[in-house]
């Protein structure tokens, strides 16, 4: 009995730190939900639902692009301009591919030299689980602490490939796809269904001899997003350029993230789509839970591993597999 007294004590000091806004205590609030043990995952649901009033009120920024686009030099210039006005900026990543890359958000603090330095931005890179679907949970639950310890803009990069994109997409308000001027073909770097979730698409590198390639870019990607169904009715998605090193652009950047926001609140569709993100978490806490169960019971492990044989030597359907594994969860 004491020592349930004393967790709960524990969790409710953990949660007066982070409403105070202190950074130690929010590191080690993720380091909390990040764990996998089964004591540690049941603290980080009690710390996260006690903290669930003072969260919801950041904006959250999704953002995306191909490996040398400039999206960390990008994440520092916005991040030092939100600074610079007031607004405490937390970077999160969401990159399935960080238990065998690292993470490339890890090396890239050193291109975030500025917003690193800073005591009104934390930059956490996503946890190495290898699993999209568990990265996603505990990216999903950090933004939440980010925003209970005062961080009013959430930055959430996707490093990742595929469905990251749509995982980043569905945990925030705005998602901002970061495209590069003069790579060949102008179009190559759409691709369908990352345009049809991007809010907006901005040209990167529009300086020195680049300014009048930036602005060509510009002008086809407007043309493709015109025949393509933009993901609000409410919100044509614009296509600006800027230069994440000069920092020229960055505050139009912006002004097009709040627009969109006023946009969406005028319409009702921000609460709505706020409302269909925490179902759509549900759902993937929910598969995410199942999967782990499947993995951390040995003698469910034995008998998923002999089913598999079975579907493989085609002596049992994939759909009667399914059936017989989903028996065992109940």
């Amino acid at each position: 009995m004491s020592s349930r007294k004393n967790a709960a004590a524990d969790i409710e000091s953990l949660a007066t730190e982070l409403r105070a806004g202190r950074r130690a205590a929010l590191a080690r609030a993720i380091t909390l939900i990040e764990s996998r043990r089964s004591d540690h995952q049941a603290a980080a649901r009690e710390l996260v639902q006690a903290l669930l009033p003072e969260t919801g009120k950041a904006i959250r920024v999704g953002i995306t692009g191909s490996p040398g686009v400039g999206k960390s030099t990008t994440i520092d210039a916005l991040g030092m301009f939100l600074i610079e006005r007031g607004h405490k900026v937390a970077v999160l990543a969401v990159d399935p591919s960080s238990a065998r890359t690292g993470g490339s958000i890890l090396a890239d603090k050193t291109r975030m030299a500025r917003l690193s330095a800073s005591e009104h931005a934390y930059i956490r890179p996503s946890p190495a689980s290898g699993t999209l679907g568990g990265v996603a949970a505990k990216t999903r639950e950090a933004m939440l602490l980010c925003e209970a310890a005062r961080f009013d803009v959430i930055l959430v990069e996707t490093v990742g490939i595929g469905q990251s994109e749509t995982a980043v997409s569905d945990m925030t308000d705005f998602f901002l796809a970061l495209m590069l001027p003069g790579a060949g073909d102008e179009l190559q770097g759409i691709k369908k269904g990352i345009v049809e979730l991007a809010d907006m698409i901005a040209i990167n590198k529009a300086d020195g001899d680049n300014i009048k390639r930036a602005n060509l870019a510009a002008g086809e990607y407007q043309s493709a997003l015109h025949i393509l169904k933009p993901r609000s009715q409410h919100w044509q998605p614009p296509v600006v350029t800027y230069s994440a090193l000069t920092g020229k652009g960055i505050d139009t950047l912006w002004q097009e993230i709040l627009d969109h926001r006023k946009a969406m609140n005028a319409s009702g569709e921000f609460a709505a789509r706020r409302k269909d993100q925490q179902v759509k978490w549900m759902w993937s806490m929910l598969e995410h839970r199942m999967m782990a169960r499947l993995r951390a019971d040995s003698a469910i492990r034995a008998k998923v591993r002999k089913i598999e044989s079975e579907v493989a030597d085609s002596r049992i359907t994939p759909a009667l597999a399914a059936e017989q594994i989903a028996d065992m969860l109940k």
